[in-house]
């Protein structure tokens, strides 16, 4: 049987097996009895929990201090459990909890005891701070439509900082962001929140009674404990808290209407732009603009989206990356617009060298440049036990860029299935094409499948449609993993057609066949004074062409780490590979490694100091072979906080690479300044040089919320050549203000 019709049949059955499991019905959860009179929770046999929210008679003060006669009258609800590092254990530090409600806000409050407050480790207060769940903290979920999927996600600290984020399927959606607030107290024996979130800023299925979903976690990290409101397996993690088929039940709410979930967001933006390493070249190029973001709820879980005139000059710079590989680096996408319901477009659990069909980042982008948006509409949201998500983008032309006016969509649907499973299928059209003629067309069916805590699987099928590109254009995937605490196991195998061709997606790699197993034991040291857990770690990566004819690579790898109970870790990891070049690649300035076969060792050591430390970060070294010569590198990537409000993040990545074709050092050294003088205010600025392509770059952008949901951004970017001699000849300079105005109906 030929390929292209062994790929068809593998497609038809994935089908016929696909729409058999979208007529499952997902598994009802089993809900905790109501809690008794006169108490806020009630725990059962199995483990669930009901907890009940109270409406308040009186308003509360909002100063976090928990002082107002109704924490007094209204009882806690407590108990938490360990998840790490004892599962299962009483929390050795206590945690209270309220869950109050008046006609339009709903207030979540907590009192977190601590036997030695002066021991916290409180070093963020940013907006969105990403090492918050490095602090002491206070995190809680809500699942406000009861489907244990979809839901929302809110964090702070004893510094009142503030972080939320979107869930699905036990994904999290870092960039979605919402009108709420928050108020903290320091005490001598602990510390106190206070939380109001409007309803306006939930979305919820009608007005009435209501039973939400809801779980609450509390980090110790002086101590590094996780325990939570319900008992969460330790195999999950500490992001188990999204994991909302465990959640508690939430019962005696009483949403007021539905408001017209209608939002407008226009801005105004100057800038003044050079450019002299563009196609068309330009200097001083003054730009005034202003454009407009809308969101209006369709249907209490359906979202619409519309963006007219887009622009993303406040986003943050790339930071840079060496690569000595002969494949292209993919760089996160960090624009909002794009971010948000970026997880229902996921598709195949997808990374490293398995195709993304749908990446955002291949929109508005072009030439290294931005590419202006004309406008753009996207409907998100859940459907019944269905997830939706239909996106159709507009881009003009910009010749400075090699860009011709294009049209970029997608239309994705999931179904859920059992308790955390489903299958779905995604399309994607891009017209024209990439070579500016045609169209290109994705298709692809997928199912991610959970069975029991520790097993899960992952399968799809896809192909794409280029008309200048005939057959080998399919790529499909199996993976089955076992990922128990104590041992893990997995098995994937991927292949991608030579001409498997996702424009509206990101290949690393084409025309391979990739067999990859997995073997891992990690037993944790319950008694032991310093050493949490050991792992050991085995892999065989087996890599052909497509139709299985030439290896092209082949790798072992071993490593051995060791968990410390201060967060700290390290590891040592040694593999061996096999490596068949099928053609030349340049790989620094002047240094070309030939076609052939190369095999290469390689020792690495890693140390990584726990993100709660004043100093944190990895410190790693490698030595070994390298395409018939040697490669040493060393690096290290951290934080220092000098304070909350003043923190640096250095990174030093160095390598020494001794060639019989050539010798070369590839260097990048960055370092990002942080100030935080409020939670809603922030300056912060990144230098980086590359040694290897003679670039030193830096940018300085202003963040400040004015007011909740609104906006004011000042950008400064600067990028310039080493080549010279002299101060650094300017290449591209930027400078941008822009402001967003949030008007909600």
């Amino acid at each position: 049987m030929s390929d292209s019709a062994d790929a068809a049949v593998r497609g038809r059955t994935g089908l016929v097996l696909l729409w058999a499991v979208l007529l499952c019905g997902a598994a009802s959860p089993v809900l905790a009895a109501d809690p008794p009179p006169g108490a806020t929770l009630a725990r059962d046999a199995q483990g669930g929990v009901t907890l009940r929210a109270v409406r308040l008679m009186a308003p509360l003060t909002f100063d976090g201090r928990l002082d107002e006669e109704v924490y007094r009258t209204v009882p806690p609800g407590g108990g938490f459990v360990q998840q790490i590092p004892l599962a299962g254990v009483p929390a050795t530090e206590a945690t209270d909890v309220w869950v109050f409600f008046d006609d339009r806000n709903f207030y979540v409050s907590a009192k977190c005891y601590d036997s030695h407050p002066e021991r916290e480790i409180v070093t963020e207060i940013r907006r969105d701070g990403s090492t918050m769940s490095q602090n002491d903290n206070f995190t809680f979920v809500l699942d406000t439509f009861h489907d244990r999927r979809s839901g929302y996600y809110f964090q702070t600290n004893p510094l009142a900082a503030l972080r939320e984020q979107a869930m699905i399927n036990g994904l999290i959606n870092e960039s979605w962001n919402t009108v709420w607030d928050v108020r903290a107290a320091r005490l001598a024996d602990g510390y106190t929140v206070e939380i109001v979130i409007p309803f306006k800023s939930l979305r919820y299925r009608s007005a009435g009674p209501q039973s939400w979903g809801i779980n609450f976690r509390r980090t110790v990290r002086w101590k590094n404990e996780t325990s939570n409101l319900t008992r969460i397996p330790v195999e999950y993690g500490t992001a188990g808290v999204a994991q909302l088929a465990v959640a508690a039940t939430l019962i005696g709410i009483e949403t007021p209407p539905l408001s017209k979930n209608f939002e407008v967001k226009p801005y105004v933006l100057s800038s003044l732009t050079t450019d002299r390493a563009a196609r068309v070249p330009f200097s001083n190029d003054v730009k005034a603009a202003t454009g407009i973001d809308m969101k209006y709820g369709l249907t209490p879980s359906l979202t619409a989206d519309v963006t007219v005139n887009t622009d993303f000059a406040q986003v943050e710079e790339d930071l840079q990356q060496v690569n000595l590989t002969r494949f292209n680096l993919q760089f996160p996408e960090k624009r909002t617009f794009f971010l948000e319901g970026q997880g229902i477009f996921a598709f195949g659990e997808q990374g490293g060298d398995v195709p993304t069909l749908f990446f955002s980042r291949q929109i508005g982008l072009g030439g290294g440049q931005p590419v202006p948006v004309i406008a753009g509409a996207r409907v998100t949201g859940k459907a019944g036990p269905f997830d939706l998500g239909l996106l159709n983008i507009q881009t003009g032309n910009k010749a400075s860029a090699g860009a011709v006016a294009t049209n970029f969509s997608a239309v994705r649907v999931r179904r859920d299935i059992l308790r955390r499973s489903n299958v779905g299928v995604l399309a994607t059209v891009r017209q024209p094409a990439s070579n500016g003629l045609d169209r290109n067309v994705v298709f692809g069916v997928d199912a991610q499948l959970a069975f029991f805590r520790n097993i899960e699987s992952t399968v799809y099928w896809a192909r794409t449609a280029s008309p200048h590109l005939q057959g080998q254009d399919v790529s499909y995937r199996g993976r089955f993993a076992y990922t128990g605490d104590r041992y893990g196991m997995s098995a994937d195998h991927v292949v991608v057609g030579a001409n498997f061709n996702p424009e509206v997606g990101f290949v690393r790699r084409d025309d391979y066949r990739r067999s990859l197993v997995t073997a891992r034991f990690s037993p944790r040291l319950r008694t032991h004074p310093v050493i949490r857990r050991l792992s050991w770690d085995g892999s065989l990566d087996y890599v052909t062409d497509a139709r299985a004819t030439v290896l092209m690579d082949r790798e072992f790898e071993g490593a051995f780490g060791v968990d410390l109970h201060n967060g700290d870790s390290a590891r040592v990891r040694l593999s061996e590979q096999y490596e068949r070049l099928p053609a030349r690649f340049t790989i620094a300035s002047g240094v070309a490694v030939p076609a052939g076969v190369y095999h290469q060792d390689t020792l690495t050591a890693s140390y990584t100091l726990g993100q709660q430390r004043r100093v944190s970060g990895g410190l790693s070294a490698s030595r070994g072979a390298f395409y018939a010569g040697r490669r040493t590198t060393a690096g290290y990537s951290g934080r220092v906080v000098v304070s909350p409000h003043l923190v640096l993040e250095p990174g030093v990545t160095l390598n020494w690479v001794n060639l019989p074709f050539g010798t070369f050092s590839a260097r990048i050294i960055s370092n990002r300044l942080i100030v935080t003088p409020r939670p809603r205010l922030g300056f912060g600025s990144l230098i980086q040089w590359n040694a290897a392509a003679r670039q030193l770059s830096a940018s300085a952008r202003m963040s400040w919320e004015y007011t909740p949901g609104s906006e004011l951004f000042v950008v400064y970017s600067d990028g310039r050549s080493t080549l010279g001699r002299g101060y650094p000849d300017l290449v591209n300079r930027s400078i941008a203000v822009k402001a967003t105005r949030l008007v909600r109906f």
